[in-house]
C-alpha cells in the first residue's frame, strides 16, 4: 500500500480518483495584439527557461479568485443566461488602483450553476463581453472544495476552531483535501489558457486558492505571482494541526509577494515557515522578506479599503434619502446601535446581544431609549452550527425584548433578510454607534463604511436636514480581535469575550461629548478616505512589480514533488559542478591547493557521529599523498577534536576555530594566529551567553580556545531566533571597545577574535605556495555556511594579485542550492563525497589488470 505522504497530489488531481474531466482547451488565447493571438499550447515543455515571450509588452493584471465579479440568471422568456457585473464586488473595486491602460481578466466561479451544454457558449460570451473565464467545477467537486474543505477545514480553522469534537468542526478528511487540490489545478489551468507568463501579473485571492501557485510556479518558473490572504491565519499552534500544513505553506511561499491585513496575521505565518520549514526571514529596507531557495519572498501588510465613490453614489440615491427620513420616524427620539454581520459563529451577534442586555439592566435611564438594530446576513455556509447560532440569536433577542420592551418600543430588532445596499447605507448615516463584536474576524469593513456614511454627501444631508457645515460625528466599538481594529485609533476596543467591558464600551459611547465625538470621527474619515481600496491595490501591485524585478536576472531550476514542488532561482554564473569536468582539470594540472570545510560538507549537517568515516580518511590520505597537492581542513571546529580525528592524515593541514590554530602536518607544531592574541574580553562574554542559556531552554555555549558560540538549534524556533538576536545586540554593546566580532550563523552567535577570519587561511596558503615557486594552477574550495563565504571572497582576490604568476583555475562550490560568492554548488555533503572520490581515484595509478572496476567508477561519476 502507497503511503499518503508519498502521494503525487499533481497526479492526483488529474487522476480518476474524482472523475473530473481534463480542463477543456475551449477558451481562445486572449489577444494582446490586433489580429494576434498568443497561442501557449504548442509549447509542452516544462522547462522554465522556455517559458514563451509575448510579441508585445502589455500592461496586463490577471485576477484569480474563488467567485467572479458577476451576476447571473435567465432569461424567464428566452431562457437564456444574462450576466451583469457586481457593481460591489471588491475585486471589480482593485481596478481603481490599475493605471486606465491596464487590461484586467478575472478567473473565477460563477455563482450559478451552468449546464455542460451551454458552458463553452458562456464562456465565450463573458471573455468577450466582461473579461472574465470561468471555472465550471463539477456540482459534486463543488461541494466537496467549498462546502467541505474551505468551510469545514479552513475556515473554522483559520478562526482559531480546533475540531476537539464531531460537534464543534469536522476532522479532516483527506477525499475533501483531494477535491481542493483538484478544483485548486482548474482554476491554475484556466490561468494558464490565458497568460502571456513575461508579461502578465497574477494576483490571487484568499483561502480557497492556496496551492494554485504551485501549479502555476510548475509551469511557468518566473511567473510573477501575488496572493492576499482576506482571512485571519492562525498562531502555528493552531496551523500545525493541520495535516497538510506543509503542502499549503509551499503553495503561498511559490509566489513573489504575500499579502495580509495585519502585522498578527503576517507574524503568524513567517513563525510557521520558521517552525515547519525552517525558514528565516529579515526585514530588508522596510520590508519582510523570506529566502526561499535563492528566491526572496515579500511579505506586505496592509489591510484592504472601501470603494469610496461607491459608497457615496449609494448615498445619493433617492432610495437612500427615503428610506433615511423613513427610519429617522421609525427611531424619532431614540439613539440607534447599529450592527451589521453575517450568521456564523464567529461574529458574536449573541455575545453583542448579551451586551446591550446587561447595558439596559445597568442603566434604567437607557431603556426606552436605546434600540440596537442587527441587520444579519445571509450565511455563507450551512451546517449545525450556523443554526446553532441563529436559533441562539433569536432566543437572546426574544428575552431582552420581553424584559426590556413594551408595547411600542423594542430595544433589539433582527433584520434578518437580504438588505439592499441603500437600506444598509440608510441605517449607517442614522445610527449613532456601530459595534462590531467578532471573536474572530479577518478584516471586516462595516466601520469603515459606517465612517463614510456618517460624513455623509449633499444628497443626504438634505434629507437629514443637516446644514452642510454641520460637524460630522461618529462612535465605534470594534473587537480587538477583527483586522481593521489596529487602523482604527479612535475605537473603544473592546474584548468581546467580556460582556461587562463591552457593555461599558456601549454606554461610554452613547455618552461621550459631541467635541469628542467629532475629533474621533475627523481621524478615522482622514484615515479611511485616504487608504481606499484603490490605494490598497495600487500599493500591493507595485510592491509585486518590485519583489519580480530580478526575475529575468536569474536561472531558474525545478526541484520537488507533488505539493512540495519549488523554483531555485540563482546567478546565471552558478551552476552544478560537474565530476567530469574538475577530474579533467585535476589531471592537467601540476600544482594543486584544496581546502575543504568539515560540518556541513564532508560530513552531513544533521550527522550524529561527527567523527569522520574511514572512507573520508581514506580519500582524503589519497589526496595528501599526491606531492602535487597541497589540502587543508579550514573548520570552525576546536584543534583537539580535529587533531585526533585527522591524526591518520599525515600531510594533511588542518586550520581550526576559524584559521586562529594552523598546522601545516602532523609533524609540525600548531601556528597561533598574530592577529588578535588578546582573548581578555571572553570573560565579558561568557556570563552574558550564561544569563542567555538559562532563559533558553534547549541552547548551550561551546567553549573554544579562541571564541565562545551560544547554540539554539534545540530551542524553540521562534524563542531562540529572537533570543539570538537579542544576544548579538547585547554582545556588540559590551564588546564595543574590544578586539573581538560578534556573528550570527546558522542557529549559532559566535564571538570570536578580529581579524581571525577562513579567509585569512586561505590566502596564507596560497601565498606560502607562491614563496616556495610552487604558485598553483588549480585552486578548489568547498564549504557550506557564511564563515566559507570568505574563503572564496579570499581566493578571487589572492589569485589576482600581481604576486600571482599566472591565473591558476579555481573551483570555489558551496554546498546547497542558495546565493553564493562561489562559481559552482553540490547538493549535499553525499555529492561532496563522490567528488572526493573522483579525485582520489585520479591520484593513484590504475591498475591494469583490474579494467571492468575502472570503467565501473568512472560511469557511477
Amino acid at each position: 500500500m502507497a503511503s499518503r505522504s508519498c502521494t503525487n497530489l499533481f497526479d492526483l488531481a488529474c487522476g480518476g480518483l474524482l472523475d473530473i474531466p481534463c480542463t477543456p482547451r475551449s477558451l481562445p488565447r486572449v489577444m494582446t495584439v490586433p489580429g494576434i493571438i498568443s497561442d501557449l499550447d504548442s509549447c509542452s515543455n516544462n522547462d522554465g527557461d522556455s517559458d514563451s515571450s509575448s510579441s508585445i509588452c502589455r500592461d496586463r493584471k490577471i485576477i484569480v479568485a474563488n467567485m467572479l465579479p458577476l451576476h447571473a440568471k435567465r432569461d424567464p422568456e428566452t431562457a437564456k443566461w444574462c450576466f451583469s457585473l457586481d457593481q460591489d464586488s471588491l475585486l471589480l473595486h482593485i481596478k481603481d488602483g490599475f493605471s486606465s491602460e491596464t487590461e484586467v481578466i478575472y478567473v473565477g466561479s460563477l455563482k450559478a450553476e451552468i449546464d455542460a451544454s451551454e458552458q463553452e457558449e458562456v464562456a465565450q460570451i463573458l471573455l468577450q463581453d466582461f473579461n472574465c473565464v470561468p471555472t465550471f467545477l463539477p456540482h459534486d467537486l463543488q461541494k466537496k472544495f467549498y462546502l467541505g474543505f474551505c468551510k469545514q477545514q479552513l475556515w473554522p480553522l483559520f478562526h482559531y476552531m480546533l475540531p476537539m469534537c464531531p460537534d464543534h468542526g469536522d476532522r479532516f478528511d483527506r477525499l475533501l483535501w483531494q477535491a481542493y487540490v483538484s478544483a485548486n489545478k482548474i482554476f491554475a489551468d484556466k490561468v494558464m489558457e490565458v497568460i502571456n507568463p513575461d508579461d502578465d501579473f497574477v494576483w490571487v485571492h484568499d483561502y480557497h486558492l492556496m496551492i494554485l501557485p504551485t501549479f502555476l510556479r510548475k509551469r511557468f518558473y518566473r511567473v510573477k505571482l501575488g496572493f492576499f490572504l482576506h482571512s485571519p491565519f492562525p498562531s502555528s499552534e493552531i496551523y500545525r494541526t493541520l495535516p497538510v500544513r506543509d503542502e499549503i505553506l509551499r503553495g503561498l511561499l511559490n509566489c513573489d509577494l504575500i499579502g495580509f491585513h495585519t502585522f498578527d496575521y503576517a507574524r503568524h505565518f513567517l513563525s510557521c515557515c520558521s517552525r515547519m520549514l525552517g525558514l528565516d526571514y529579515e526585514s530588508k529596507r522596510g520590508y519582510i522578506g523570506l529566502d526561499y531557495f535563492g528566491r526572496t519572498v515579500y511579505i506586505k501588510i496592509l489591510p484592504v479599503g472601501v470603494h469610496m465613490g461607491r459608497l457615496e453614489s449609494v448615498l445619493n440615491l433617492p432610495s437612500t434619502s427615503a428610506k433615511i427620513k423613513e427610519i429617522q420616524e421609525q427611531f424619532k427620539q431614540k439613539k440607534v446601535i447599529l450592527g451589521v454581520d453575517d450568521m456564523d459563529i464567529f461574529k458574536g451577534i449573541s455575545l453583542k446581544l448579551l451586551a446591550v442586555e446587561q447595558l439596559l439592566q445597568q442603566n434604567p435611564e437607557l431603556q426606552g431609549k436605546v434600540v440596537l438594530v442587527q441587520i444579519v446576513n445571509p450565511a455563507r455556509g450551512s451546517g449545525k452550527d450556523v443554526q446553532e447560532a441563529r436559533s441562539e440569536t433569536y432566543l437572546t433577542a426574544r428575552r431582552i425584548n420581553e424584559v426590556y420592551g413594551s408595547s411600542d418600543y423594542e430595544p433589539v430588532i433582527l433584520i434578518d433578510r437580504p438588505v439592499p445596499r441603500f437600506e444598509k447605507s440608510a441605517y449607517y448615516a442614522v445610527a449613532e454607534c456601530c459595534i462590531v463584536n467578532a471573536v474572530r474576524d479577518g478584516m471586516n469593513l462595516v466601520p469603515y463604511k459606517y465612517i463614510v456614511c456618517r460624513q455623509g454627501t449633499p444628497c443626504m444631508n438634505e434629507a437629514m436636514g443637516i446644514k452642510a457645515d454641520t460637524p460630522r460625528t461618529s462612535m465605534l466599538v470594534v473587537s480587538e480581535f477583527i483586522g481593521c481594529s489596529p487602523s482604527l485609533s479612535g475605537a473603544i476596543r473592546v474584548n468581546p469575550w467580556d460582556v461587562d467591558a463591552v457593555a461599558d464600551a456601549l454606554n461610554s459611547a452613547l455618552t461621550m461629548p459631541d467635541s469628542e465625538k467629532q475629533l474621533r470621527h475627523e481621524k478615522h474619515y482622514r484615515y479611511v478616505s485616504s487608504h481606499d481600496v484603490g490605494y490598497w491595490a495600487r500599493s500591493f501591485v507595485q510592491d509585486l512589480e518590485r519583489a519580480c524585478r530580478d526575475h529575468y536576472s536569474k536561472r531558474c531550476w525545478g526541484i520537488g514533488l507533488g505539493l512540495g514542488f519549488r523554483v531555485v532561482s540563482l546567478s546565471p554564473s552558478f551552476r552544478k559542478l560537474s565530476i567530469n569536468h574538475i577530474v579533467s582539470a585535476y589531471k592537467s594540472t601540476n600544482r594543486r591547493a584544496i581546502f575543504l570545510d568539515y560540518d556541513g560538507t564532508v560530513v552531513p549537517q544533521n550527522s550524529i557521529n561527527k567523527a569522520p568515516s574511514p572512507e573520508v580518511i581514506s580519500m582524503l590520505n589519497s589526496l595528501c599523498n599526491d606531492p602535487k597537492n597541497t589540502v587543508f581542513i579550514v573548520s570552525g571546529r576546536g584543534r583537539s577534536s580535529l587533531g585526533e580525528w585527522f591524526a591518520p592524515c599525515e600531510t594533511l593541514g588542518i586550520a581550526a576555530e576559524h584559521g586562529y590554530f594552523l598546522r601545516w602536518s602532523t609533524t609540525s607544531e600548531w601556528e597561533t594566529s598574530s592577529v588578535a592574541p588578546d582573548l581578555e574580553w571572553k570573560e565579558i562574554v561568557e556570563p552574558v551567553m550564561r544569563l542567555y542559556t538559562e532563559a533558553t531552554d534547549g541552547s548551550s555555549i561551546e567553549i573554544k580556545e579562541s571564541a565562545l558560540v551560544w547554540h539554539h538549534q534545540d530551542a524553540d524556533p521562534d524563542f531562540g531566533s529572537c533570543q539570538a538576536k537579542e544576544l548579538l545586540d547585547h554582545l556588540e554593546n559590551v564588546l564595543a571597545n574590544e578586539p573581538a566580532v560578534v556573528k550570527r550563523g546558522q542557529h549559532i552567535v559566535e564571538v570570536k577574535p578580529q581579524g581571525v577570519s577562513k579567509g585569512l587561511v586561505a590566502e596564507k596558503v596560497l601565498l606560502r605556495m607562491v614563496k616556495d615557486m610552487k604558485a598553483p594552477d588549480f585552486v578548489m574550495c568547498i564549504g557550506d555556511d557564511r564563515s566559507d563565504e570568505d574563503m572564496f571572497e579570499s581566493i578571487l582576490s589572492t589569485v589576482s594579485s600581481p604576486s600571482m604568476p599566472a591565473p591558476p583555475e579555481i573551483f570555489a562550490c558551496t554546498v546547497g542550492r542558495k546565493p553564493s560568492k562561489a562559481k559552482y554548488y553540490l547538493d549535499d555533503a553525499v555529492d561532496v563525497v563522490k567528488l572526493l572520490q573522483g579525485l582520489a581515484a585520479a591520484s593513484i595509478p590504475k591498475p591494469r589488470h583490474l579494467p571492468h572496476i575502472q570503467v565501473s567508477f568512472e560511469s557511477s561519476f
